[in-house]
């Protein structure tokens, strides 16, 4: 019996001492999960726009049996200076990754406002019609015309599909396009007066104003960098159209004289590129986890 304890004892110390000899094994820990695009998200941005058309063009028509040549110099093409500004607002949406994770495809909305972008010009113009001679001194008999243009974009909104390409789990490079929609403002101003021996004698004058909601279309594309946990970065270019803008201004005879009146009549067109870049946060809300190998 001594002996079998004995035995015993030493199998024991043995697979103790063995078990101490053999390389203690630890399982690496487990990727980390890929990022969640599906979901909603929110964010805010912040950026510049700047139009591709500063131009407003003015027509002056004859009215009432108007002589032609008092209308002439109010038509041509008026620029409004300034069509950059600053942009700064916020948007919202949704996302949807499939195809195994590589594809992202969603709907956006945002609208951004516009500071900056106010812009016009004013300029005259003199057409000679001869000389008055008043005993021996000439003086010269000119009609002077002036016409003032201003014209803005107070703020744009888009609606908008995306569709992207996850060249990283991390890193979205998309594509995006739909409704653009602006709030617009144009104004037009016109005087004609005759300049005679430094006196001015006004013949006519007008003025038209459009503010207006405009819808149009936009398209562009950018980039998204999840950088971490919910949160995400991004860098965007859009191209946007809103159409043309007309309008009209009766140009009242001044003193009563309807043989000058006319009508001017103008058009602008509001389009432009707009480069920003924001913030989202991936709210996630309900989304199936997303299984991608790169």
């Amino acid at each position: 019996m001594k002996r079998i304890f004995v035995t015993l004892a030493l199998a024991l110390t043995a697979g103790t001492a063995l078990a101490a000899d053999l390389p203690i094994y630890k399982a690496p820990p487990p990727p980390p999960p890929p990022p969640l695009w599906t979901g909603f998200y929110a964010g805010l941005n912040a950026g510049g726009t700047w139009a591709s058309n500063n131009s407003v063009y003015v027509t002056n028509l004859p009215a009432f049996g108007a002589i032609s040549i008092l209308n002439l110099p109010l038509s041509g093409s008026q620029s409004a200076n300034n069509g950059a500004g600053f942009i700064g607002g916020g948007q919202i949406g949704y996302n949807w990754q499939f195809w195994g994770g590589r594809l992202v495809a969603g709907v956006e909305a945002d609208i951004q406002g516009i500071a900056g972008s106010r812009g016009g010009s004013s300029s005259w113009t003199a057409a000679p019609l001869g000389t008055i001679i008043i005993g021996d001194f000439p003086f010269p008999l000119n009609l002077l015309s002036n016409v003032s243009v201003r014209k803005s974009l107070d703020y744009i909104g888009t609606v908008r599909g995306r569709l992207g390409w996850l060249f990283t789990p991390t890193l979205l490079v998309y594509g995006t396009g739909g409704l653009a929609y602006g709030g617009v403002n144009v104004n037009l101003n016109s005087f004609q007066a005759l300049s005679f021996a430094g006196a001015l004698l006004p013949l006519q004058g007008g003025t038209a104003s459009v503010s207006d909601t405009r819808v149009g279309w936009t398209a562009g594309g950018g980039l998204e960098w999840m950088f971490m946990p919910n949160w995400s970065a991004k860098a965007e270019y859009l191209y946007y159209d809103l159409g043309n803008v007309t309008g009209s201004a009766v140009n009242v005879a001044f003193g009563g004289a309807p043989t000058i009146a006319s009508v001017s009549q103008f058009s602008t067109r509001f389009n432009g590129n707009i480069v920003r870049a924001g913030v989202n946060y991936h709210f996630n809300w309900g989304a199936p986890p997303i299984v991608a190998n790169y």
